[in-house]
């Protein structure tokens, strides 16, 4: 008897500074099971990689056809080539029972929504504004202008918490990696994704 629950698409934000990388980094190395996904890319293969392994490796023409019949949860252009996620792929993982987490920004993460409204959304926030400039100057890399427009840029963000499910504080980041597996592992247990499971039970 399957008794796998569905899986779920997990959306992972949070404004510059929030420290959301290492969090990903953090929750990669818990006990909480991730699937990857393999994204589409309209750049040239390296050599040693595998089409339908590292990427799926389409033409410029293919990936904007793709693009106009809405087949990417998102995508993205960087050095002058596509990057997108195949919704496909998504759901071939969600079917399957795993979870798939995606880290992006807000704007992008908005698009996701739209294009799958059961997907889990996560914003990572700093504790506070003090702290978030801490760490953004702390980094030492950016002019006073730069700073500025980033720090504007983290706000206008943070006043997007309210199209999230959850928000998850990172004052420590093994406490906050840890409060997003506890969410992860409670919404495993969401009917809609054990539906399945008591179906079989029944019929059994």
């Amino acid at each position: 008897m399957d008794l796998k629950g569905k899986g779920m698409l997990v959306v992972l934000s949070g404004p510059s500074g929030s420290g959301k990388d290492t969090v990903l980094e953090k929750l990669k190395d818990s006990d909480f099971s991730f699937d990857k996904t393999i994204s589409a890319t309209t750049r040239a293969m390296r050599d040693g990689e595998k089409d339908g392994v590292d990427y799926y490796f389409v033409d410029k023409s293919t990936f904007e056809e793709r693009i106009n019949n809405q087949e990417f949860l998102e995508y993205t252009i960087y050095n002058d080539n596509y990057y997108g996620t195949p919704k496909s792929e998504v759901e071939k993982h969600i079917d399957k029972g795993g979870c798939i987490l995606l880290k992006i920004e807000v704007e992008g993460a908005g698009n996701v929504r739209k294009a799958m409204p059961e997907a889990l959304s996560i914003f990572i926030i700093p504790p506070s504004m003090e702290e978030l400039e801490r760490r953004l100057r702390g980094r030492g890399t950016e002019t006073e202008e730069s700073f500025k427009k980033r720090f504007k840029t983290a706000k206008d963000e943070l006043s997007r918490a309210n199209e999230y499910d959850y928000i998850v504080i990172n004052d420590d980041i093994a406490l906050c990696a840890e409060q997003i597996v506890k969410i992860l592992e409670s919404e495993k247990l969401r009917y809609c994704r054990m539906a399945n499971i008591v179906k079989n039970i029944i019929e059994e």
